[in-house]
């Protein structure tokens, strides 16, 4: 594989977890009632915003790399091996 292919896989598998994180943080009951949908306003708090939101981004971000990146470095590790096996032959 392609180091730059298996590097941009990661970054789009890290995109898409942090997106879909947020997404369902956003629909989650205990978060619509912090931003305003209970029962008139109860439980409303929008310090979420700034306390809950970065961390799901987050977790949704580096969750997916942290399992991209061990097999990413077995598929790339064996290629990088059987290069070194061919450059060897060749001289």
């Amino acid at each position: 594989m392609n180091r730059n292919v298996v590097t941009c896989g990661g970054c789009v598998l890290s995109m898409v977890g942090a997106l879909a994180a947020t997404l369902l943080w956003l629909s989650s009951a205990r978060t619509r009632i912090h931003l305003g949908r209970g029962f008139e306003n109860e439980g409303m708090g929008m310090s979420v915003l700034f306390t809950e939101l970065p961390l799901a981004f987050l977790a949704g971000a580096v969750l997916p790399a942290l399992v991209y990146a061990p097999l990413a470095r077995v598929l790339g590790g064996k290629r990088a091996v059987s290069d070194d096996h061919r450059s060897d032959d060749h001289r």
